[in-house]
């Protein structure tokens, strides 16, 4: 697979909640890269990590509009999208949708790094209110 190859299977598998064929597309050393610039580094860690985000925002989906690669690092540009939860209820005033975009760094026909730019706030003030 290209890097862009790799960087669509990985969206696929987040946009349809496969921990395990997420948790193949992470190299052993992957690394999450929040928008405030933290890191969460290993494979075991994101798979629970992913784990725990689908169970607070189970409907959660990814569309990306364009792509753009250079060697092993793919952009994506789109929307991310979901309905914040804590007891699984889908209630459309906690529904969410912000422009994003994603930085992937390809290593072999897995992901390294997985880094998100969004505005956190609109998610932030629903979280606030549950």
């Amino acid at each position: 697979m290209t890097p862009e190859e790799v960087a669509f299977a990985f969206v696929e598998a987040v946009n349809a909640k496969q921990i395990e064929r997420i948790s193949e597309l992470m190299t052993p050393d992957h690394v999450y890269i929040e928008p405030a610039g933290g890191e969460v580094a290993g494979h075991e860690k994101m798979r629970e990590g992913w784990v725990g985000y689908f169970a607070m925002v189970p409907d959660y989906h990814i569309e990306v509009a364009e792509a753009f690669s250079r060697e092993n690092t793919v952009v994506l540009l789109g929307t991310a999208a979901g309905t914040l939860t804590k007891d699984g209820t889908l209630d459309p005033k906690n529904r969410w949708s912000v422009p994003a975009a994603w930085r992937v760094v390809v290593e072999g026909e897995q992901v390294a790094v997985w880094q998100l730019y969004v505005n956190l706030e609109p998610i932030v003030r629903i979280f606030e209110r549950l």
